[in-house]
């Protein structure tokens, strides 16, 4: 399965008789699903058939869906003529009225009485409307997916590097963890020659012990055997694909505790260097991982 980012732009345009529409679609990243859905009066009946499509198409994002509505201002003009001839009927009356002297009535004044003329908009068949609008929807939601989809690949890839780079921090700590009992003894025996140097030295059992003891504060394998465990579980979910977004989140939390972890237990600047390393590209895969779907 494909890993899709959270984040996309989408447009679709449709037009019939003297009205056009435009669908714009965003999504950004967030915790769940949250669908923000923008229609002009009278287009209501939109409202569940966006919520239905957008959930069919997307797991977790802020998705806004805005329709809008123009009109062409060019409508067109036609004379009511039963209106017009009732008016002139009328006049015709008044005329033969003998108490009342007229001028002939005008054609503009004629025109500009009320209910004269009549401004036809085309508002075509609603049903039809409401089809052509859904399928324009449908759509924009391809388009939307294919943009979330090309950009989960370009985020898929940058995770891979840092798990490359996370995995590859966590060899080399190994390999430095490995050396560090010997380097503790040898630390310590440094250390108590320089506070008894005028006493003798304890015995080579009682050091022993001491550095044992230390060793084992300072001993990091179950650290790094987390690490490598949680780098195995992140490639799994990638072959997995999907919305992996919410584990693939959980995982670098843990794969920080461990890092942090290991920097408090180091007893050797490289391993503690090795450490806060570690935590850099464990952030650094964190941001990418906050786009994942």
């Amino acid at each position: 399965m494909s890993i899709a980012s959270m984040t996309g732009f989408a447009r679709a345009e449709a037009a019939s008789g003297d009205r056009q529409w435009v669908w714009e679609l965003r999504s950004v990243n967030g915790r769940g699903l949250d669908i923000r859905c923008r229609l002009p009066n009278g287009y209501d009946a939109l409202d569940p058939v966006v919520r239905a499509a957008v959930g069919a198409r997307c797991r977790r994002g802020n998705v806004s869906v805005t329709l809008t509505e123009r009109r062409d201002l060019r409508s067109r003009l036609s004379v009511n003529r039963e209106a017009l001839d009732q008016i002139l009927a009328l006049i015709g009356e008044l005329r033969n009225n003998a108490d009342i002297a007229a001028a002939p009535p005008r054609l503009d004044g004629l025109l500009a009485l009320p209910g004269v003329i009549e401004r036809a908009d085309d508002e075509g068949d609603p049903a039809a409307s409401l089809e052509l609008l859904t399928l324009r929807l449908n759509e924009a939601l391809d388009g939307l997916k294919a943009m979330r989809l090309a950009e989960g690949a370009r985020l898929v890839g940058l995770a891979v590097d840092h798990i490359d780079e996370i995995e590859r921090l966590t060899d080399t700590a190994r390999d430095v963890a490995a050396s560090q009992p010997g380097a503790i003894a040898e630390r310590l025996r440094q250390q108590l020659e320089a506070l008894l140097a005028q006493s003798p030295l304890p015995g080579p059992d009682r050091l022993a012990q001491e550095a044992a003891l230390l060793a084992a504060k300072a001993d990091v394998r179950e650290e790094l055997d987390r690490l490598a465990a949680h780098v195995g579980a992140v490639r799994g979910l990638i072959r997995a694909g999907g919305a992996i977004g919410r584990k693939f989140d959980f995982l670098c939390q843990e794969l920080n505790r461990e890092a942090n972890t290991l920097c408090s237990k180091a007893a050797d600047v490289e391993l503690t260097r090795l450490g806060l390393d570690l935590k850099v590209a464990i952030e650094q895969l964190r941001e990418q991982v906050q786009n994942i779907e």
